[in-house]
């Protein structure tokens, strides 16, 4: 996805960095369908209103996927005790987008991170590549850019 795409919904800053990354990995399926954990979505992963078989246009996309990330974004923020780099906000982000915030409450990289241990808790990441019990390449791709992007400006990693 482009980002003058992304600026024009509104978002700017970590929400646009983390929001490339995301549409990248989500995809944008302008149709409602069911996801391999069998969960009705569309647009850019947007679940919370997906309508099985419903079409859905750009703007709708573009606007559900904003206030996607801006939901995400607050939870993230909720939950996390700890200062976060441009990078790691963005990684966690993106993540938090992915798994959603009841897996990322209880996740031990959350309790890894407001320890402290940043390195330990991007390392997580990586931990996270399976849905419904089975591994799946395109979370592995994803986790790596993620924990790549989450220890980029941290000097101890």
């Amino acid at each position: 996805m482009k980002l003058s795409k992304l600026l024009a919904a509104g978002m700017t800053g970590v929400l646009a960095l983390a929001g490339v990354m995301v549409a990248e990995f989500e995809g944008e399926v302008r149709t409602g369908y069911v996801d391999p954990v069998g969960v009705v979505t569309t647009c850019f992963g947007h679940t919370q209103t997906a309508e099985l078989g419903k079409t859905y246009t750009e703007s709708e996309c573009l606007n559900l996927f904003a206030v996607d990330l801006a939901v995400h974004n607050e939870q993230l923020l909720g939950a996390v005790r700890v200062p976060l780099s441009i990078s790691e906000h963005a990684a966690y982000l993106s993540f938090h987008y992915n798994v959603g915030a009841g897996q990322f409450r209880n996740s031990t990289l959350l309790k890894y991170l407001n320890a402290g241990q940043r390195v330990h808790a991007c390392d997580e990441l990586s931990r996270w590549v399976y849905a419904d019990s089975r591994k799946l390449g395109g979370l592995v791709k994803r986790r790596e850019l993620e924990r790549q992007l989450c220890l980029s400006e941290l000097s101890d990693a």
